[in-house]
């Protein structure tokens, strides 16, 4: 179990309440209150020395020209926030999951993972005179290597063989597609996928904070009745032995996010950088594959879907035709272009969040 569970759980017999200690519910949501705590309390200090070793990754006209003007204050706010984020994250997991838990353990070392690349890509780009970071042919390889050794191991394991390789669908009561040794493949593609998605939907003061925090409260639900066995059975869905803890994931996480949107909020003091995104967006996308609701993530993260395929649909139409589909991708630039103002597309997008969240979750019992 949990490292405090180790500490508190055998003063039951002197202390009644901690017995509480070994609810998922109780751990949950203590792991909330203290990733939250972490990154209120560490967010000053934090900010505090990426402004001194100017830590701030420059606004490139060159790439921004069409909302330069509008942006322009955010030039030299500092970025690798994400620091904050993941600093919260792992330390309330550890404090309050259950620290044996090869689910627990896939995701956390994932995010982990994903941070370090976002971190190398961050301060390159600080160092870089030109503001470029780490080639995407690396962003890529690490990516896709995480994504392979993940998916090894979900198809290795023992105790996942049963189950590992098959397809949920939304509205179906079983698995429709066993993709055997393919399912390796598949994983990659959602590593890889939804990583980048969060990156790039991270444009806005509080955008893609507010939709991961969203999408961890779906998932900490959603894992949660995967993980127990009534819940499961009641709902017709796949029953994921130990998927119950990682709801304390997603409740750290959603702490974390809490804390990190209390400075990112518009006008932002940091942005979480690739630091940030990559890790979350890696973190949403694991977990889909972990509770084996592998496509309900696009319903849950609904909105970095649209982010990414505004993106898509943008160089596919122009590389085609040589015609643009949205003044400016991703699609929340678009909206900017339009006369909204951020604080303004950035609520509406928390909206629709929130409305693939319901939808994801509604999905739970209509099959």
């Amino acid at each position: 179990m949990s490292v405090l569970y180790y500490l508190l759980y055998p003063l039951k017999d002197a202390v009644s309440g901690f017995n509480v200690m070994r609810y998922i519910t109780f751990r949950a949501a203590m792991a909330a209150v203290t990733a939250m705590v972490i990154g209120v309390v560490l967010g000053p200090f934090v900010i505090r020395k990426l402004y001194e070793l100017k830590i701030g990754a420059p606004l490139r006209k060159e790439e921004f020209f069409a909302l330069h003007a509008e942006h322009k204050e955010k030039d030299g706010v500092p970025t690798m926030g994400g620091i904050l984020i993941l600093i919260s994250i792992v330390v309330a997991t550890l404090l309050w999951v259950d620290i044996f838990n090869i689910n627990v353990a896939i995701i956390l070392g994932a995010t982990v993972w994903l941070g370090i690349l976002g971190y190398a890509d961050d301060l390159k780009k600080v160092r870089s005179k030109e503001g470029k970071g780490i080639s995407a042919k690396a962003k890529f390889f690490w990516q896709i290597l995480l994504g392979l050794i993940v998916g090894v191991l979900l198809v290795a394991l023992p105790e996942k063989a049963s189950y590992s390789t098959k397809i949920s669908v939304p509205f179906w009561k079983h698995p429709l597609f066993d993709l055997g040794i393919a399912y390796v493949v598949f994983v990659i593609l959602v590593v890889v996928g939804s990583s980048n998605a969060v990156n790039l939907t991270d444009g806005l003061d509080g955008l893609a904070i507010g939709c991961a925090i969203i999408a961890a409260i779906a998932y900490g639900v959603i894992s949660y009745v995967s993980g127990h066995s009534g819940f499961a059975a009641y709902l017709n869905i796949q029953y994921v032995a130990g998927s119950g803890e990682l709801s304390v994931f997603c409740a750290a996480m959603l702490g974390a996010g809490l804390a990190f949107l209390w400075y990112n909020a518009y006008p932002a003091e940091v942005f979480m950088g690739d630091t940030g995104s990559l890790a979350l967006g890696g973190a949403v996308g694991i977990m889909a594959i972990l509770v084996k609701k592998e496509l309900l993530l696009l319903f849950v993260g609904g909105i970095f879907v649209m982010e990414a395929m505004s993106v898509i649909l943008q160089v596919f139409s122009y590389k085609t035709w040589g015609k643009r589909i949205f003044r400016m991708t991703p699609i929340h630039h678009h909206f900017e272009m339009k006369g909204w103002p951020e604080t303004k597309v950035t609520t509406r997008f928390w909206i629709i969040a929130i409305i693939f969240a319901l939808l994801s979750l509604a999905t739970l019992k209509v099959q």
